[in-house]
């Protein structure tokens, strides 16, 4: 007759595969979820093609400092001295950085521009 290998324990199955797909679709729901709402800002296009009209509305902002058309402006002030060189609220508006400016800094005055009106804003380097 024929001789048979002992028959051997059978194994328990092994999890670590499991914990493998586990442990990634964890990582994979972290990093798609939204963990909140921020406040948006809607920013026009540069390049979209529309004409400027008016007068001259530069907004630099500094880290320090913010200035309309080169002067020195603080930020609760900045709605009343954009009204006479606008228009309308439509009018275009354009933001720039200066050196050392954060991100963040900039979108607190399209925020504030946004909450007077202002509906066309333009970042430029």
């Amino acid at each position: 007759m024929f001789a048979f290998a002992p028959p051997r324990r059978s194994r328990r199955p092994s999890l670590t595969p499991m914990i493998d797909v586990v442990f990634l679709l964890l990582v994979f729901f972290m990093l798609a979820s939204q963990f909140g709402k921020d406040t948006s800002v809607r920013l026009s296009g540069a390049g979209a093609g529309a004409t400027y009209s008016g007068p001259p509305r530069l907004i630099e902002i500094a880290p320090d400092v913010v200035r309309l058309n080169g002067t020195g402006i603080a930020l609760e002030g900045l709605q009343s001295a954009l009204t006479p060189l606008t228009q309308n609220v439509s009018d275009t508006i354009i933001l720039r950085g200066a050196d050392g400016a954060s991100l963040q800094r900039l979108l607190d005055v399209a925020q504030i521009l946004q909450a007077s009106g202002f509906s066309n804003l333009v970042v430029v380097e």
